[in-house]
């Protein structure tokens, strides 16, 4: 409710500078333009995740890498960051955040390991993991439409070196902090079946279909909101309860719509001018550390989306932008606000009964964003 009070109070602001005329109208509907299929997407992927994860797919998913971890806690977790991966880069890191983590968490107790490296995993990697696709992250959906939308392809080409040291740097640094928690045994039964096996494999099958449509080239709000209708359709059938307005990220799209608003009008009132000398020029590998430094400084700061946002037309190149995405994507390590997800991630703690302390969470962001961020920025700088 915080972030939806947060939003409103954001529109309110936002269309006061509209009212005023310091927001021209040609480009508020500039901004609608090209906000209004990124929100749509956030809106269908959420529902998809929730209904699949309400279907028990993403528990039977983590059952079955119990079975698969052979008894060794090392690689159930190994498995459980290939698990957390892949949702990140094809699902979004919200779903990797909010829906893996009671999973996985859950996942661990039975088994009886300690909760805490597959927690931090997620919570890790939802936003490190958040750079290859353009539907990772929102940012990146944005980025996108500022670099002409060039397609996942290409986007993933821009991406690829950097994506891998924001997954596997991570990583290791997770394991060597946990090692002791992951370098045991532990005993799994085989996993329960399904409540419901039809909405078990429809929400299988529409993921599988889903995953290569977003990054078919379409428009990625229409493959999601056709996967959010099919699924909708097999639930309305089968358990029509779960069909709530809750499962729609309301208070999401109110921030952020609230965010893009007073950030247009930021910029239109002078806002680029006056960071201009924050970030530099050109594309050496210095100059790309400096934009990634200011982003990662800022997104924990404020929060990686309006940061994002404020240095945008400032990286004013393809590896530029790129950069600033590294740095506003990969260091929300170290402030519980740094990104959306990071809050969400602990809210689903808390109804666990997971206790995190947030100073040790900051102490070893502080050690592995800056190594992350740095690492990912000198790979974008590597020739091709």
């Amino acid at each position: 409710m915080r972030t939806a009070i947060v939003g409103g109070v954001l529109l309110i602001a936002g269309a006061i500078t509209v009212a005023a005329g310091q927001l021209p109208l040609d480009e508020l509907g500039v901004l609608v333009d090209r906000v209004l299929p990124i929100l749509l997407f956030v809106v269908a992927i959420t529902v998809v995740t929730e209904l699949a994860a309400e279907a028990g797919l993403f528990s039977s998913i983590s059952a079955r890498l119990a079975r698969w971890g052979r008894g060794r806690g090392w690689l159930l977790w190994l498995m459980v960051v290939l698990l957390a991966t892949a949702s990140t880069v094809f699902l979004s890191l919200d779903t990797t955040a909010v829906l893996l983590t009671p999973v996985v968490v859950l996942l661990a107790r039975q088994v009886g390991l300690s909760p805490l490296p597959f927690a931090f995993t997620t919570v890790w990697l939802a936003n490190t993991a958040s750079l290859l696709l353009p539907v990772s992250n929102l940012t990146n959906l944005l980025a996108e439409h500022e670099l002409g939308r060039p397609g996942p392809a290409a986007f993933a080409a821009l991406t690829a070196l950097p994506a891998a040291v924001g997954v596997v740097v991570p990583a290791i640094i997770l394991f060597v902090v946990f090692r002791k928690h992951l370098l045991v045994r532990f005993e799994s039964d085989d996993p329960d079946p399904a409540d419901d096996r039809v909405l078990l494999i429809a929400s299988g099958v529409v993921l599988a279909v889903l995953v290569p449509a977003l990054v078919s080239g379409l428009d990625v709000w229409i493959p999601a909101s056709a996967a959010a209708v099919v699924l909708g359709i097999f639930f309305a059938v089968r358990r029509p309860a779960v069909l709530k307005f809750g499962l729609v990220p309301w208070q999401l799209v109110v921030f952020a719509s609230g965010l893009f608003l007073v950030m247009e009008a930021a910029h239109a009132a002078g806002l680029t001018a006056a960071l201009s000398a924050t970030t530099g020029e050109g594309d050496d590998p210095l100059a790309l550390l400096r934009v990634a430094g200011v982003g990662a400084t800022s997104a924990n700061l404020v929060n990686n989306l309006p940061a994002y946002l404020a240095l945008e037309p400032l990286a004013d190149s393809p590896q530029r932008l790129i950069a600033l995405l590294v740095g506003v994507n990969l260091s929300p390590l170290v402030t519980p606000w740094a990104s959306l997800a990071t809050l969400l991630w602990h809210q689903r703690l808390v109804q666990l009964g997971v206790e995190i302390s947030w100073a040790r969470y900051a102490a070893l962001g502080a050690v592995a964003a800056p190594i992350t961020v740095a690492l990912a920025t000198l790979a974008l700088a590597l020739p091709v």
